[in-house]
Order: C-alpha cells, then sequence, then structure tokens
C-alpha cells in the first residue's frame, strides 16, 4: 500500500467513526453532503435501472448524479424538513437494494423500484410520526459503519467503486465474514452510543433559507 493510499484510508476510516459514532450531532453539517453524495448515486442508478446504462459509464450518466446530487444538496442546505426527508429516504432506498440484493436480485428496474418505493415510505414515516432524532441515529450509524467496512473491502475480491455503488449493504454482507461481522458490530455500537450521549441534546430545526 503506498503513503498516498495510507492517508486517504486512514482519512477514511477516521471519518466513518466519526460519523458511526457521532452523526447525530454532525448532522447539519452532513446535511448537504449527504445529500449531495446520495442524490449522485440515484441520478446515475436511474439511468442504470431504466435505460441500461452502466453506472458512471457515460458522460450522461455522470451529468445526471451531478444533476440530482446538487438539486438534493441545495434543497437540503434551504430546507431542514426536506433535508430529514431525504436523508430517511436514503436509508430506505439502502435497505431495499440491500434487501433485493442478498435474494439473489441483481441491479436493475425491478430493485430500483423497490428501493424508490421504501425510500418514500421510510420518508413519510419519518416525517408523520416525527422520528427525526432516530432516523438520523440509525442512518449515520449504519453509513459510518459502512464507510469503516468498505474503506477495508476496497482491493478485496475485486471490488470497485462502481460495483459498490450498485449496492452497497449486498457488499457489505456479502464480503469477507470478518467485515459483514465488523460492520453490523459497529452498526449497532455507533445506535447505542448516540443514543446514550445524544439524551440531553436536541437538534434545533433551522428556519427556511430563502
Amino acid at each position: 500500500m503506498g503513503f498516498e493510499t495510507l492517508c486517504v484510508t486512514l482519512i477514511a476510516l477516521v471519518v466513518g467513526l466519526a460519523i458511526c459514532f457521532n452523526g447525530y450531532k454532525w448532522f447539519l453539517i452532513l446535511l448537504p453532503i449527504w445529500g449531495f453524495f446520495w442524490g449522485f448515486a440515484l441520478g446515475a442508478q436511474a439511468l442504470q435501472a431504466v435505460f441500461g446504462i452502466g453506472f458512471l459509464a457515460t458522460v450522461t450518466s455522470w451529468v445526471a448524479g451531478f444533476v440530482v446530487g446538487a438539486i438534493f444538496a441545495v434543497l437540503s442546505y434551504m430546507f431542514y424538513l426536506v433535508a430529514v426527508a431525504l436523508m430517511a429516504g436514503s436509508l430506505g432506498y439502502a435497505v431495499g437494494l440491500g434487501i433485493m440484493g442478498l435474494i439473489g436480485f441483481d441491479f436493475g428496474l425491478i430493485p430500483w423500484l423497490v428501493g424508490i418505493v421504501l425510500a418514500v415510505v421510510v420518508a413519510g414515516v419519518t416525517v408523520y410520526f416525527n422520528l427525526y432524532k432516530y432516523v438520523i441515529i440509525v442512518t449515520t450509524a449504519i453509513g459510518g459503519a459502512g464507510m469503516i467496512a468498505i474503506t477495508l473491502m476496497f482491493g478485496y475480491a475485486g471490488l470497485t467503486l462502481a460495483k459498490f455503488a450498485e449496492n452497497p449493504i449486498r457488499f457489505a454482507l456479502q464480503g469477507s465474514p470478518l467485515l459483514t461481522i465488523l460492520f453490523l458490530v459497529m452498526a449497532v455500537l455507533g445506535i447505542a452510543a448516540q443514543l446514550a450521549t445524544s439524551r440531553a441534546f436536541e437538534l434545533e430545526p433551522y428556519e427556511n433559507r430563502i
């Protein structure tokens, strides 16, 4: 492993740990970043699912990813309610793709539609029942744990960024058994730690920035 690769790996691991164990308190900083990256993946995957275009295989795919990512980032910065709904939606979408992948479906239109439906359902339930805090904690804990596991998985079993982006949960759970255990343990510990440290801390929603 080269020095630059080592530095990037260490930075990714540190950031993953911070998000996993302290994501709720970082939420306001994470909002536009999270919105951009989920929007980027969603935009590129929409073309892949509907038109069969390889993930980030064409300029169109990249443009679609950047456009959707930019829209999600701006909406997350401007509107707190939208930001929370998008984060909740990203959790539902990832779970939907993960479930479809684990039962044997390769990424395509049906898994994508299942992901979209679960994204809408989770976002709607979160907003309707005011589950903001718990959804933020669960999503950031899982996201941080996934970032740690995936960072360690790169280079293992031929994993590439494109393959990972198709279904991150599937790769996290079907990779090395030790990394799978690490992912699950870190996610649970992250949720427990954030619940314990945020008992007396509540985020104050910002007003619409328009």
